[in-house]
């Protein structure tokens, strides 16, 4: 049974702990959260842009710390899943590998690339396992999307355009704070940096064109580029107009297919604006069927079965692991300094 600490009581904090309840194999044993009323069970000020609101917890045979360092000497937790602001992830990290736990740390992984180094130096001398939390390719129509593409009856990929929108996320404290948590870029965009690296390989180079706030994008397309032929391209970023808490989707061509998607919560309706969708080059529009339930609560579901199978086993789960995460934030930043200086910049 893996014995894990959730660091950090937020809206993710909250869809962690709810996971783990349904996770064979895991069970939440410690929560560190500095706010003693969500130390007694009162989530009820939690709130986020998709799945339940907070209420009050039982948190009985849950052992409950207001500081760090007191749970990370718990010898009765095996693995910290980190659910704090960015900038604290890779000190936390760093620090939960050295004291011998497995780490599981939300997206992204970090601010700067020099701190994803150092989380997975961090993870090898400790000889334990540093999985990041990008669930997106864990999604529904995410995982329909790539089974699709895996099986190959439809052809090499030739591109794609993706894209995730939202309101200004007034519920998020210092989301516009580049040292604390570093906007939508890193925030929003990065599921769909993972995704694309994921699907084509390491871009190139990008190019960025749109609106920023202060030296942080606000809302932006981006071509990238590859070695090789293929066109493509990401819309992100946020709007100042409530009522539309979220939004994504995808258009993916294959030689013989396009795939679409695109899904929204619109004030309080959530629906799909487009199905999955597979178009044939025969000429007709395939739905494809989607499991039962809420897709985003399924996906964190799987993803935190697949950290806890991954932990277990022993086998490390690449899709979580820490080069693809941080191949994610290298993109990112060259995104934002393409945006800043309105010029291409290429990635190593």
């Amino acid at each position: 049974m893996l014995r894990v600490g959730i660091a950090g009581l937020g809206f993710m904090g909250m869809i962690h702990y709810l996971s783990y309840q349904k996770v064979r194999g895991a069970k939440v044993a410690a929560i560190c959260e500095q706010d003693r009323k969500r130390l007694t069970g009162d989530w009820r000020d939690i709130k986020g842009n998709f799945g339940p609101a907070g209420e009050q917890m039982d948190l009985s045979g849950v052992a409950t710390y207001d500081d760090l360092d007191a749970m990370l000497d718990d010898p009765a937790i095996d693995m910290v899943d980190i659910t704090l602001p960015p900038a604290l992830h890779a000190d936390i990290a760093c620090k939960a590998l050295r004291k011998g736990k497995h780490v599981f740390c939300e997206k992204p992984m970090a601010l700067t690339l020099s701190d994803c180094r150092r989380m997975v130096t961090a993870a090898q001398k400790a000889k334990r396992q540093l999985l990041v939390g990008h669930v997106l390719p864990l999604l529904p129509e995410y995982a329909w999307a790539r089974k699709v593409i895996d099986e190959g009856h439809y052809g090499k990929l030739l591109g794609g355009s993706f894209r995730r929108v939202i309101s200004d996320p007034a519920w998020l404290r210092h989301y516009w704070k580049a040292d604390i948590v570093g906007g939508p870029m890193l925030d929003l965009h990065i599921h769909d940096a993972h995704f694309i690296r994921l699907l084509f390989g390491m871009p190139t180079a990008v190019s960025t064109t749109g609106r920023s706030r202060g030296q942080l994008a606000e809302y932006w397309t981006t071509q990238f580029r590859f070695k090789k032929n293929v066109a493509v391209t990401a819309t992100s970023g946020t709007i100042e107009q409530q009522g539309r808490p979220f939004d994504h989707g995808f258009e993916i061509h294959l030689q013989k297919a396009t795939l679409l998607f695109q899904f929204a919560v619109i004030g309080n309706d959530a629906k799909y604006l487009c199905p999955p969708t597979l178009l044939d080059d025969r000429g007709k529009a395939k739905r494809a069927k989607m499991p039962a339930g809420d897709p985003m609560l399924n996906a964190f579901l799987a993803e935190l079965q697949a950290v806890t199978q991954s932990i277990n086993s022993g086998k490390k789960n690449s899709l979580l692991g820490g080069d693809l995460a941080r191949d994610a934030v290298a993109i990112c930043q060259a995104q934002t300094k393409s945006l800043l200086q309105k010029k291409t910049i290429p990635l190593k």
